[in-house]
């Protein structure tokens, strides 16, 4: 199925998005080489002296997102639904990016449905499961959570009177299978986690737990934003009942994407205006006109990945990891699982001397961007202690980074 869906993004649609696909195969290597210098030369914003390590905040983008951005405000630009051929094109474009983050999470068009980011899907979606849910009802969170998994499940929760419970984590950041499985009842509606947590960067078995929440009878409801730059989502080999996410976490624009299953979008009543489409299914659950320039960006996004390849990303980024996490100067505390098992490369780090503002101020100094504070992984610092020594300088690595940007980060850090 996803597969397919890849093939699919390259048929470009539109005129506004048809630089989207050109050029893609020159740049793959192998299954698990990456040449990083020719990925880097598809994103003018590499060309500078900054070396980008914020990338779990958002990514930069590669020229071809911009571009078609762009093109299609140039060719395209009008609302859809009308017989004038900037208003077809438009329609095309609609479709093609329907098709291409069903590609993207391994589900059907009609499956999913998009929206201004992550955390305003998510508070629609909750909210429109809400009229399902009664007083006594429920929701299991994890400490491993962005809040945006977490804040709109206590918001309903004030709302519906229901109980929302948080499943622990270990000192090392992982997520706890056994309090989660102690914490499941016949009361529980929703298990909500994360496929990776965006403090620490530790990956949870999504397959385990949303077999767990099946068992007890509830929806497994997950946060891939962080997760997504990292690797290939597949809902369906996942077992997955709702997920969500962002591109321009993983070199996209700013969009917010959400999947959940057919059953689930036909049961469910949006909140939505009376003449707006019933049909796709997940369109009922995107409210007003929407950003079209933005989705021909986000085609682009998912075709520069399809063109790389999840194998040589992977595999570049373990690699950068492993080379990170074995120069880490002594003055520095890792927190978190201190190999590359189980994890993807983002690292929360803290000082003997300095606090993380300090630190991440210092880097940018250095021509370093790196994220300092919760990063609104809230549950995540406190479990650990770290919320009243303000947070933890995170360093995220991405496909684009290269080993001699890793390099002048240790030394930096070194000499702090």
């Amino acid at each position: 199925m996803a597969e397919r869906g890849s093939r699919q993004i390259r048929d470009v649609a539109a005129h506004g998005s048809r630089q989207l696909a050109q050029g893609s195969s020159v740049f793959f290597v192998s299954a698990t080489m990456l040449d990083v210098e020719a990925v880097r030369a598809r994103f003018s914003a590499l060309s500078g002296p900054t070396a980008f390590f914020d990338g779990p905040g958002g990514t930069q983008v590669p020229d071809e997102v911009i571009d078609a951005i762009a093109g299609y405000l140039r060719e395209s630009n009008a609302n859809a639904g009308g017989f004038f051929a900037t208003s077809r094109r438009t329609d095309a474009v609609l479709n093609e990016a329907r098709r291409a983050a069903a590609a993207f999470v391994g589900g059907e068009p009609e499956e999913v449905a998009f929206g201004a980011n992550m955390t305003s899907l998510n508070f629609t979606l909750t909210r429109t499961l809400g009229r399902e849910l009664a007083a006594g009802d429920e929701i299991l969170v994890t400490k491993l959570d962005h809040d945006a998994n977490v804040s709109p499940w206590l918001e309903l929760s004030r709302d519906l009177e229901l109980e929302v419970g948080f499943v622990e984590i270990d000192d090392e950041g992982r997520l706890d299978l056994d309090d989660l499985e102690r914490r499941l009842s016949d009361r529980t509606r929703v298990v909500a986690f994360p496929w990776a947590s965006n403090a620490l960067g530790t990956l949870v078995d999504v397959e385990r737990v949303a077999a767990l929440a099946h068992e007890a009878g509830a929806l497994a409801w997950v946060d891939a934003v962080h997760y997504a730059p990292h690797g290939p989502i597949d809902v369906a080999a996942a077992s997955v009942d709702v997920l969500i996410c962002s591109p321009y976490k993983f070199y996209g624009p700013h969009l917010g994407i959400a999947f959940a299953k057919r059953e689930i979008l036909e049961r469910w009543r949006p909140y939505k205006v009376r003449p707006a489409p019933d049909q796709p299914l997940g369109q009922r659950f995107e409210t007003g006109t929407q950003p079209h320039e933005l989705f021909a960006g986000f085609i682009a996004c998912v075709g520069y990945l399809d063109s790389l390849g999840w194998d040589a990303i992977v595999q570049h980024e373990r690699e950068l990891g492993k080379r990170f996490l074995t120069g880490l100067p002594d003055s520095f505390t890792l927190h978190g699982i201190s190999t590359m098992e189980g994890r993807v490369p983002t690292f929360a780090l803290t000082h003997d001397r300095y606090s993380s503002a300090e630190l991440a101020e210092r880097l940018a100094e250095r021509g370093i961007a790196a994220w300092h504070g919760n990063y609104y992984a809230l549950e995540v610092l406190r479990a650990l202690g770290l919320e009243d020594i303000g947070g933890a300088l995170r360093i995220g690595i991405v496909h684009y980074n290269t080993a001699s940007e890793i390099d002048r980060l240790l030394d930096t850090l070194a000499s702090f």
